[in-house]
């Protein structure tokens, strides 16, 4: 029975790096893709920086300290959010049936999608923060911090892609699974990404303060420039362990819905 199960996993796991494949080269072959993934998120960072910069004010220290946590986690929203697009497309195209009569692992086609995700937006962000230092980012963070980043935002990442995957299969069709991630880039607006919480109205300010994007940017930030995390870093791993859980389970159940028989 062990041997079974272990080359059931080894075959599954098979699957899901060819299904990955198949997706980073669909990505890789399309420039609107490679432009939205790349461009974007630097024309968002030169915006937030040169535009509204200098009417921004954040306490000590340069606003562009401020707000790249806010940034990346803003570029992770969106591009995370495509895989919703991406799988909806793929239910639209006819190509999951052409799967489902090959012998092949169906939870391949999910975790595919999402590792495909994963990885093009720990990308982004890698260029994202490049910019950013060029630009006078300053991160006063060690090694070992640096990896608490990246482990954050790979959450995040898996977390939204999974959800994402969810609301693709939801979505009857491409166009409707594009409106319903809309939520995912409005949250790290309404959070402490550009401005602190405290200066908003009360009534907003405890929707920012309680919703998942802030204690992730707080986490970050507290690990990129060295300031205050406490117990944000607890919640930032709850969020994401909850929104990753429950896309996870929803994906699973609608993906044998939409593709029964």
């Amino acid at each position: 029975m062990s041997t079974q199960l272990a080359r059931s996993g080894l075959r599954t796991a098979q699957d899901s790096v060819t299904m990955l494949d198949r997706n980073v080269r669909r990505t890789l072959r399309s420039p609107d893709t490679v432009i939205m993934t790349i461009v974007l998120p630097v024309m968002i960072l030169l915006m937030f920086v040169f535009v509204f910069g200098g009417a921004m004010d954040v306490g000590d220290g340069a606003y562009i300290d401020y707000v790249v946590p806010g940034i990346i986690l803003l570029c992770a929203s969106f591009g995370a959010s495509t895989t919703a697009v991406a799988l909806s497309l793929d239910l639209a195209e006819g190509i999951i049936d052409r799967f489902r009569a090959m012998a092949i692992a169906r939870s391949a086609v999910l975790t595919g999608h999402v590792a495909e995700s994963l990885i093009r937006n720990l990308i982004t962000s890698g260029i994202v923060i490049g910019v950013a230092v060029a630009l006078g980012f300053r991160p006063t963070t060690d090694p070992l911090r640096w990896l608490g980043v990246v482990g954050v935002l790979t959450m995040f990442v898996f977390a939204l892609s999974w959800l994402s995957a969810a609301l693709g299969l939801l979505a009857r069709n491409p166009e409707a699974a594009n409106g319903f991630t809309f939520f995912f880039m409005f949250l790290p607006y309404v959070s402490s990404a550009f401005v602190p919480t405290e200066s908003m109205p009360v009534w907003l300010h405890r929707f920012a303060e309680n919703q998942p994007v802030t204690p992730i940017i707080e986490t970050m930030r507290g690990l990129l420039m060295g300031t205050p995390i406490g117990n944000s870093g607890l919640l930032a791993v709850l969020w994401c362990g909850g929104i990753a859980l429950a896309g996870y389970l929803a994906a699973g159940v609608l993906f044998r819905r939409r593709t029964r028989t």
